[in-house]
Order: structure tokens, then C-alpha cells, then sequence
């Protein structure tokens, strides 16, 4: 967090002053490690066991903030007789097909309310559906959709039900012993059980603990089920929803997390609304069900109106109930289409343009060579950036015009190179890492012909409605349709060239009466009927009474230690998600020392929530309150349901439904990694995304043959002097000057080993690309001891590539493409690899040393699909819970 988040760490330095602990785990010693009280490291990609082990320290000490587990958690909620676990298969769940590699998750459902024998309603996809529902991404859209489960499931408020998840929870963790997590992790038991302490003693009613980690914690092939990890744990805690708790994810950009709300990823909409398939939603009522899913509890319950808003924020007046509000104008998603997936097609001639803006694939993305390569067999591709980057010249300057790939003068792909506004020169919102929206203010006019993206896509679109306002096409009219007028302000190179109002902007994502144009205060007064709109619900209320809430500054000093003047947080300005959880189930706090939010019988007519902050609860509703038998919605909400986004209402220490690779996190191997799963006989994810092609060949793992090839593990992460691929930093002179070379740092034994002299060159090579840097010897990297063997990790930086003022290798070029199931985001934080001392080749011998390297590791052929390696009875028995549960059903 210093290194990568400096000034979110200030705050970190500031509690340490006051007295907190901070416990720093990371495979090397940092900037943080050396202001943290405990640097802790670990082998790369083995968090879950880490994380499982605490787990397990808590379950079998009884350590738990058992009032608080009971009530806000599932901890109760029985689960399916016909649940098989990691335990008992082997490591793979029930359900598991191993021809689709995907799961069945019938038998992981909650046993229904009505007892033994009946069936539960929820409704649950196939294998096969789940296979699909990997090529779409489809665990993301349960991101903020939580659970749609049953609003009622049978509980053992007792917890001593062996089918409770509290009891399921506790023997799928007993396994992660310090014993265990010394050999897998590489983390000795006395350093374990010192962060046990310290997490446990520092937890409970009176104490909270909070869990920071940055984004390339999900930069695996098990990332979710990393973050699931750490959830559980906080949940077990009661950690959850309260101050100085929580979960913090650390952002590498300022507005990461408004690229998420807004998105820009091709399988969500505005305020996680799902993208809609052809196959399931032929009418919005089939879309909005999906969504909404009768029978759950909470607040997707109102999907109708967060929708309906959402199509008329995009068409206005043509979005009617004669038309469905235009959903038929909506693409329908069909596969695969993220990022990795494109490229690739890019190489199979199957994209013909692409849009570049904030990012640098050909050097800031998994396998660069395949990013380069794709993009060279492109008709052409428009980049919008600072300056003149990889992505914008890799037809004359990278790595594969050396090679002889790229030949310059035959690259048919036409680059429009257009000079972007940087922060400083436009106005709008930043929604930064606490889900804060900050309003900038243009500081400076953007020099000669550059221009903010909201320009940029306004006049285009502007230009693209133009040319077609003489179609009569149907396929035209969604663009023809849009409500894409804003009121211009600013001198544009001619009349009707000016920059778009950005407040307009944020009141439309706000909402608004359609009659009037009054702002709407909150999501709460949204309508289904067409008469409100709004392009982000949760959103709304950032331009509440028509004052731009995202622009308040008023100091620290002048208000509560919440600041809710301070900028503006979704939803509702509220600071602190679930935060009826900071109170007990009779709405007073867990403690005075950490009051946050509470029942005041006083208030109102009958009472009301009340606090430091907004409630994240209805204001009225009584913590007394039980729904009638059938109530499912916002009525389904009982006062002890803080987690109101949830189907049932609580915190989910296990997932019934919503993520492809299983309802709770297992330790699974990196897809490359020089071990054996200690724990189980299934290596790695059996469900992960890869695609396995020739031209993105993986290093083999055990089980595999020749992975001794590449012995080393490698990882990556920032340095503080530049920022993400270096198009912000390398070609600023004194950044560039801190920061100069690329670098490859490795422990004094490895250096040893292999002959490697401190600020000498060495390359690292893996079956996709080798790269070389300056070698940097020191102690911050230290080997680890694992199955009883060493292992050395080997730590890069990723800024480099061949433009700026510095130059120097890119990382990335060593990753292959291998994505989590249910996010399909790529596992670039771990690798295996060989180090040698000395430059790498260059010219066509660089190609022909790698393809050596693939050759004698087995995988210069690579098109085989991902291995199971589970026994094949557990295999077997895992297919056979789901027939034995289809068998039932069918009798």
C-alpha cells in the first residue's frame, strides 16, 4: 500500500501513531513491510491456504463473534444433504462435470424450508449453463446481486446441525492446520500463529480489524474466491459493516471503481444490471425478472424501476411501455468478449477496429507478444492517450519487428494516434477506492488538439447519428434514438464543437423527474412506469435538490469524523456499506467505543435509525421486525438483516449459487506453479478460463512432465516512481531519472546459484517471451521453504516497454492468458520461470531460444485443453451427488 497507494497510506501511518498493528503480508519486503509492525511473507499464489488457516484457528478455537455469526451470517442456514465437499472429492465440490469442467450446483443449494424430501425453489443453472455462464463472465454480475437465494431457509440457530454452514464451513477449513499452511505457504507456524493472534485478539465487540488489499490480489486464477477468503474470515470476526472494519480493495487508478459502476467491461451495465442474453431474455419482463428473482429478499427486488430508468436515460422520449422502454435497442451478450478473447480474435483476423483509451496493451497486458501481434492484423485502431505509446507504435518499434513478425512496411493497420486531455484539463467525477465520487475542476485549458473522452465520444457519436439521419435501416435506429443531446460549453474549433456540460452528464446518471426535471434524491424515487430516468441508480442522489454533492469539499475540521461533506458515496452518501451490522440485533451498538449507527426508539412516530452515518437500512423499520410467512423483497428484509443486497438478507460464509468454482475458497495451485497441491489431488482451478492455442503456450506443472524447466516462481507489482505500463511516468524526466531501468531482483541464494552479479543483466525466460533488466541483489527477497524444498521467487516491475525516456523490457511479454471462471480477469501475479545471468538474444534467435525452452518442457505443441487431476473416483462420485439429487427429483 505505500508503494503502490502512498497517499491512502497516510492514513495507515496515522492509526499506527494512535496505536493500531499493521501486519504486512507479501512475498517480498516493501516500503510498506518497513512501516508495518510484522512483515509476514508468503509464497506467491498460496493466500487461501493462508487465509483458510486462520479461518480454521478461529472455528476450532470457538473465536468467532458468535451474536453477531447467528444473526447476520448463514451461519445457521442448513445445507443440502446432497453436498459433497473438497474433503471428501479430492478437491473438487460435487456436481462436477470434468467434460465442461464446470459444476452442477444443485447439490450446494440450502435444504428447503419444508424439511427432508422436498426440493428447494431456488433456481440453479446446469453444468452446462455454468459453462456458459463462464464465457460471459457471469460471477460478476452477482458482484453486487449477492445471493438469489430462498428468503426463508431452514436454520440451526444452535449451529450444531452438521449440515449448518457454520459446521460445513468448519470441516471443509479443518485441513488448513499451521502445520499445513507452514508447507504450502512457505510461512513458519510461530509467524502463522502470531497473525492469528493478533487478527483474533483485535476483533470482537469492542475491537475491529480491517483486511487492505490491491487489485492484483484478484490477478489470479482463484481471485474471487481470494476476496471470498478474506470475507469470511472478516464476517466470522464481525468485521463486517462497522468502523475500522471491513474490507478495503486498493484501486491503481482514480476512478477504477467508476469503471466498474459505469462500466467499461462488456458483461455488465450501469449499476450492475447484467447484460441481457438472446437465449434467456426475450422481453424485458424476462431481463428484469432475472434480476429481480421473486422469492429473494432485498433491494433487487426494485430491478424494474433501476432498469426502466436506465433505457430511458438512454433513449428518452422513444423508451415507452408500448416498446419496453426500447429493450430490443440493447446488445444481448453471446460469449466470450472480453478483452483476451478479442485479442485473440484480433489474431484470427476476426476484428477489423479497435478503440484504445487508458490502457497500453502492448506492454501493460498479459502475453504482450499476442496483444502486438493482434493488433498488427488489425484494419485500424484508434488510440487516445498522453503520448505517442507502445500501443500507438508497436508497427515500427516492437519487440517483433526485430523478430521479423512485424514487418513495417506490409503492417496494413491504419493507427489514429489522438492527443487526450490528462486529469488536470477537464471536469468530472473521480469514484475513487471507498466508492467516493470527487468532483475536478478543470484547471487548465488541454493543450493544441487535445480533448477529454467525453468530447471525443460525444462528437463522434454526434458525427456517426449524422450520417445515418437518412436511414431507414431498423438495425439504425438505437442509434438514431438516443437521447444524445447535452448542452455544449467552451470554444470548439467550430460552432457546435464545444466541450459537453460533465454536470449534465452526472444529472442524467442521477436521475430525474421526466415532467419536470427535478433531480431525484435517491434510488428510492425511481418509478417503473417511465416517468423518471436515471443512467445509474446507484448513483442516485449525487446531484440530490440540484447541487452537485460529488463537489463538496468542507474540511475535516468542521465536521464529524465521518465527513459526509466530503465528496459524495454510493449509495446514498452512505460510508460504510451494511452498516445496520454496527449494531446489535436489538439496534444498540456492539459497544459505545464503536457506535456507529443505531435504533433511537425516540425518533419519529414510532422510531427510527440514526447515527453517524447514513443507515444502510430502511429508516423506519424496526429491529423487532419479522416478515409475514411468503414475503420475499424489501418486505422480506427482517431487522436482523443487515446485508440488505443479499437473497436472504446475511452475510454469506458460504455460496449456494453465483460463482462458477465452488461455494467456498480451496487452495488450487497458480495454473503454473514447480509444486504439487499439497492438499489435494486436483492441481489447479478445474474450472478456470484458459485458451489453450499455440500461440499462448503455459508452462507445464506438476502433474505435468519437465516443469523442473522452469523452476523459479516469478511475480510483479509497482514501484512508487511509476505509474501502471509507464505512459503516465517514463516519459516525465524525473520520474524517469528515480526510476531509470528495468530490473529483476532475486535473493543473494538465487544469485548464487546462478551466477548473477548485483547490477549485472540477466533474463528471465518462460514458454512465451524472454526478457532481461538489470539484477538486483538483496535480502527483501528471501527464499521460502515449501514441502520441505527450496523456492526462490523471482520480483519485476512492470513499467517498462521500448517507448519514453526510458526503455527496457516489458514483463507482461512472460505471461500466457489464463483467466479466473468467474470474472475472467488473467492470473499475471504468479509464474514459473528459468533465470540465466546475461543479455537475452535478440533478432530471430530471441524466438528461436524460447521455442527451445517450449520444446524441452513439453508444450511446443500446447493446444491440449486444462488437465483434472482429481482421482477419477472422486470425479466419479462428484457427477454422481447430482444424478443421485436428478434420480429424486424425477421420482
Amino acid at each position: 500500500m505505500a508503494e503502490a497507494h502512498p497517499v491512502g497510506f497516510q492514513w495507515v501511518v496515522e492509526a499506527k501513531e494512535r496505536g493500531a498493528r499493521v501486519i504486512h503480508v507479501d512475498p517480498r519486503f516493501t516500503r510498506t513491510s518497513a512501516l508495518a509492525d510484522k512483515h509476514v511473507p508468503i509464497r506467491v499464489g498460496s493466500d487461501i491456504a493462508f487465509l483458510g488457516g486462520i479461518i480454521s484457528y478461529v472455528l476450532e478455537n470457538g473465536l468467532d463473534f458468535r451474536d453477531y455469526v447467528v444473526n447476520y451470517t448463514n451461519a445457521a442456514t442448513i445445507v443440502s444433504d446432497d453436498y459433497l465437499d473438497t474433503e471428501d472429492l479430492d478437491g473438487l465440490f460435487s456436481g462436477f462435470d470434468a467434460e465442461k469442467r464446470a459444476y452442477d450446483p444443485t447439490s450446494w443449494q440450502y435444504a428447503p424450508e419444508d424439511g427432508p424430501g422436498e426440493q428447494s425453489q431456488a433456481q440453479v443453472d446446469s453444468s452446462e449453463e455454468q459453462s456458459d455462464n463462464r464465457e460471459t463472465a457471469a460471477g460478476m454480475q452477482h458482484e453486487a446481486h449477492g445471493m438469489q437465494v430462498d428468503a426463508q431457509p431452514r436454520r440451526d440457530e444452535t449451529l450444531q446441525d452438521p449440515n449448518c454452514v457454520y459446521q460445513v464451513l468448519r470441516r471443509h477449513f479443518s485441513r488448513y492446520t499451521p502445520e499445513m499452511v507452514e508447507k504450502t505457504c512457505g510461512v513458519s507456524q510461530a509467524d502463522f500463529l502470531e497473525v492469528c493472534r493478533a487478527w483474533t485478539e483485535n476483533s470482537g465487540r469492542e475491537r475491529t480489524t480491517a483486511l487492505v488489499y490491491s487489485v492484483g490480489w484478484t490477478q489470479h486464477s482463484v481471485g474471487v474466491q481470494y476476496i471470498r477468503a478474506g470475507a469470511i474470515l472478516q464476517l466470522l470476526l464481525g468485521n463486517m459493516g462497522r468502523p475500522g472494519g471491513g474490507i478495503m480493495a486498493l484501486r491503481g487508478h482514480a476512478s477504477i471503481q467508476g469503471s466498474t459502476d459505469i462500466p467499461t467491461l462488456f458483461n455488465i451495465l450501469p449499476g450492475y444490471l447484467p447484460m441481457p442474453n438472446p437465449d434467456d431474455h426475450a422481453s424485458l419482463d424476462d431481463w428484469v425478472s432475472s434480476v429481480r428473482n421473486p422469492g429473494s429478499k432485498g433491494f433487487w427486488s426494485k430491478a424494474d424501476a433501476y432498469a426502466i430508468n436506465l433505457l430511458k436515460a438512454y433513449w428518452g422520449d422513444a423508451a415507452t411501455p408500448e416498446n419496453d422502454f426500447c429493450f430490443d435497442y440493447l446488445p444481448k451478450i453471446t460469449g466470450d468478449h472480453g478483452t483476451y478473447r478479442t485479442v485473440l480474435d484480433m489474431i484470427d483476423g476476426k476484428v477489423k477496429g479497435y478503440f484504445l483509451l487508458g490502457q497500453n496493451p502492448a506492454v501493460g497486458s498479459a502475453h504482450g507478444r499476442a496483444q502486438r501481434l493482434g493488433m498488427a492484423n488489425l484494419d485500424w485502431l484508434v488510440v487516445r492517450d498522453l503520448f505517442e505509446i507502445e500501443s500507438a507504435t508497436f508497427w515500427k518499434d516492437s519487440p517483433e519487428v526485430e523478430t521479423g513478425e512485424i514487418v513495417t512496411q506490409e503492417c496494413a493497420t491504419e493507427v489514429f494516434l489522438f492527443p487526450a486531455a490528462s486529469h488536470v484539463e477537464k471536469e468530472g467525477t473521480f469514484t475513487q477506492t471507498q466508492r467516493m465520487l470527487q468532483w475536478r475542476e478543470k484547471a487548465v485549458e488541454p493543450p493544441g488538439d487535445a480533448r477529454s473522452e467525453l468530447w471525443f465520444f460525444y462528437h463522434l457519436g454526434r458525427l456517426v447519428r449524422e450520417r445515418l439521419a437518412d436511414s431507414g435501416d431498423d438495425r439504425d435506429r438505437p442509434v438514431l434514438d438516443l437521447a444524445w443531446d447535452y448542452p455544449l460549453h467552451g470554444e470548439g474549433v467550430a460552432p457546435g464543437w464545444g466541450e459537453p456540460s460533465a454536470e449534465a452528464v452526472l444529472k442524467e446518471i442521477n436521475g430525474y423527474e421526466v415532467a419536470t426535471g427535478r433531480p431525484l434524491s435517491s434510488f428510492l424515487e425511481m418509478k417503473a412506469d417511465g416517468s423518471t430516468l436515471g443512467g445509474c441508480w446507484i448513483y442516485s442522489g449525487v446531484f440530490a435538490d440540484g447541487v452537485n454533492q460529488a463537489a463538496r469539499r468542507k474540511s475535516r475540521h468542521e465536521q464529524s469524523d465521518v465527513a459526509p461533506e466530503w465528496g459524495w458515496a454510493w449509495p446514498l452518501n452512505r460510508r460504510i456499506l451494511y452498516n445496520r451490522a454496527s449494531a446489535d440485533p436489538e439496534g444498540k451498538p456492539w459497544s459505545e467505543r464503536k457506535a456507529y449507527v443505531w435504533w433511537d426508539p425516540e425518533l419519529g412516530e414510532n422510531g427510527e435509525w440514526t447515527g453517524h452515518d447514513v443507515p444502510d437500512f430502511e429508516k423506519t423499520k424496526p429491529p423487532s421486525y419479522r416478515a409475514p410467512a411468503g414475503a420475499d423483497g424489501v418486505a422480506g428484509i427482517e431487522g436482523i438483516d443487515p446485508f440488505i443486497m443479499q437473497g436472504d438478507g446475511k452475510g454469506a460464509l458460504y455460496v449456494p449459487q453465483g460463482l462458477i468454482d465452488g461455494p467456498m475458497p480451496t487452495h488450487y495451485e497458480p495454473v503454473e506453479s514447480p509444486f504439487r497441491n499439497p492438499i489435494y489431488g486436483q492441481q489447479a482451478n478445474p474450472t478456470r478460463k484458459e485458451y489453450r492455442r499455440s500461440d499462448n503456450r503455459m508452462n507445464p506443472s506438476p502433474p505435468e512432465e519437465h516443469s523442473e524447466v522452469f523452476p523459479f516462481v516469478f511475480t510483479t507489482s509497482r514501484l512508487t516512481e511509476h505509474h501502471t505500463a509507464g505512459a503516465m511516468s517514463r516519459y516525465l524526466e524525473h520520474l524517469a531519472e528515480l526510476q531509470p531501468e528495468m530490473f529483476v531482483e532475486v535473493s543473494p541464494a538465487l544469485a548464487q546459484e546462478r551466477g548473477l552479479e548485483h547490477m549485472g543483466w540477466c533474463h528471465v525466460i518462460t514458454a512465451r517471451s524472454a526478457v532481461e533488466g538489470r539484477v538486483l541483489v538483496t535480502e527483501r527477497l528471501r527464499p521460502l521453504r515449501v514441502e520441505g524444498r527450496t523456492v526462490h521467487q523471482v520480483w519485476m516491475p512492470y513499467h517498462w516497454g521500448q517507448g519514453g525516456l526510458v526503455s527496457g523490457d516489458s514483463t507482461n511479454d512472460l505471461f500466457g492468458i489464463s483467466l479466473d471462471p468467474n470474472v475472467l480477469i488473467q492470473e499475471s501475479k504468479v509464474g514459473t520461470c528459468d533465470v540465466q545471468p546475461g543479455r537475452r538474444p535478440t533478432g530471430p534467435a530471441l524466438r528461436s531460444f524460447v521455442a527451445d525452452y517450449a520444446r524441452r518442457a513439453g508444450v511446443d505443441d500446447d493446444v491440449h485443453g486444462p488437465i483434472v487431476t482429481a482421482s477419477e473416483a472422486a470425479q466419479t462420485q462428484s457427477a454422481v451427488g447430482i444424478d443421485r439429487t436428478e434420480e429424486e427429483s424425477d421420482q
